[in-house]
């Protein structure tokens, strides 16, 4: 199985390659350091590294305090971060400046895995959540480098496909990969596929360890009042194609009983910043740009956020959070940040990717579920009309943010002795 999955790589290449570089005319910075991604041109770290991957901007802001912490902890070792978007990239070098090397996660094939471990020689690897990279598990199997799964987490339905894939992981299970579960029936999954119980943990998921600005809630007032004014305001962050128009069109029915409400629309991606412009400049709505540079008057109807690392500022200058990609079949983002914040959230039905945290804010009414742009309008309506509700329900989520850390000092707990070898 493993010589046809290798194969199936180097046949993959091309058609991978012709992606990246079609998404770079648009993008440039899908271009940036192009060859990372076949084999080529890591950085040389003679006395290796403690590698983090995260695959994303999301995951990136859940490694941060992870990443802090082992920079305290192992000061005389070199922390180097993998990301696979260049928007993970940004953010990493936004967080971390020069104190980390990033580079990009190669594509499978077995010469740019070998070239990669050649070159940036890890001693452990802590991959955030549950990546699934055969060749580089078995990589670190082969060279008995210690594999630790962050956050690690499989759901009911993946444990069959998890299963048909186990051929191409048995050297990493046989030389002790560690699992730190998210939860305990993640951790049973995941003993199910053949995990040590010795070497499984749970951990909990250290995005609850979220690390927020210092003085973030009154940089976030300060911007309100600037910008804004005294305004009602909500956050429409992280949202996708279609996403917008039906996010806009709940603006519309909001503004029938609330005139003066102001909607923060911040895309996922940073290449479709122009993409929302033109769509509002479409609809003929009166808006003005981050990178305007300009406050909002009375008339604006919509703050477009096309900047990058501010949503944790918008997300403290606005009323009520509605997170992205749960209008729309993505599966949403990161619900801890508006939550550490105490905002009131709102969210789409399409929540698979964080499912567990949205059930249990759903559940503890730390959370509104919507299925359209109606709802999200009524939504929006009710909470601007009761306040105390909506500060009851940011409450709440601020509450299971606290409730829940602690996901980090253990996972310190399992890596000391390894890191410490």
């Amino acid at each position: 199985m493993r010589i046809a999955y290798a194969l199936l790589t180097y046949l993959l290449s091309p058609i991978y390659a012709l992606y990246w570089l079609f998404r770079g005319i648009s993008e440039r910075a899908y271009l940036d350091r192009f060859g990372q991604r076949f084999g080529f041109g890591y950085p040389l770290l003679a006395d290796g590294c403690i590698w983090i991957h995260a695959v994303s901007v999301g995951e990136v802001q859940a490694a941060a305090p992870l990443v802090r912490a082992l920079a305290r902890l192992f000061p005389e070792r070199r922390l180097m971060i993998t990301t696979v978007t260049p928007t993970g990239a940004a953010r990493a070098a936004s967080l971390f400046g020069d104190t980390v090397t990033h580079c990009y996660m190669p594509f499978e094939t077995p010469h740019s895995v070998r070239n990669f471990f050649s070159a940036t020689r890890p001693q452990v690897a802590l991959v955030m959540e549950t990546e699934i990279w055969p060749n580089l598990y078995h990589a670190c199997g082969k060279r008995k480098i210690p594999l630790i799964l962050v956050s690690a987490r499989i759901s009911p339905r993946s444990v069959a496909s998890y299963r048909r894939l186990l051929p191409l992981f048995r050297e990493t299970l046989s030389h002790g990969i560690v699992i730190a579960a998210q939860s305990a029936a993640d951790a049973d999954r995941f003993m199910s596929l053949g995990t040590s119980p010795e070497r499984t943990s749970v951990t909990g998921n250290i995005k609850f360890d979220i690390e927020l600005e210092p003085g973030l809630l009154e940089k976030g007032a300060a911007e309100r009042e600037r910008l804004f004014g005294s305004r009602p305001v909500w956050i429409a962050a992280s949202t996708h194609e279609k996403e917008e128009e039906r996010v806009l069109a709940a603006h519309s029915l909001l503004c029938r009983k609330h005139s003066n409400a102001l909607l923060v629309l911040v895309p996922r991606h940073p290449e479709r910043f122009a993409t929302v412009r033109s769509l509002l400049k479409k609809q003929r709505r009166n808006f003005v740009a981050r990178t305007d540079g300009l406050p909002c008057e009375s008339s604006t109807e919509v703050f477009l956020g096309d900047t990058m690392g501010e949503v944790p500022l918008f997300y403290a200058a606005s009323d009520i959070a509605f997170v992205g990609g749960t209008l729309v079949p993505v599966g949403g983002h990161n619900l801890l940040e508006p939550a550490a914040l105490g905002r009131p959230i709102i969210t789409g039905p399409h929540l698979f990717n964080t499912q567990e945290i949205a059930d249990m804010f759903a559940e503890l009414g730390a959370s509104l579920v919507v299925h359209d742009e109606t709802g999200l309008a009524d939504a929006l309506d009710r909470l601007f009309r009761d306040r105390r509700e909506a500060d009851e329900i940011g409450a709440r989520g601020r509450d299971i943010v606290q409730q829940n850390r602690g996901a980090l000092q253990r996972l310190l707990v399992l890596l000391e002795p390894l890191l410490a070898k």
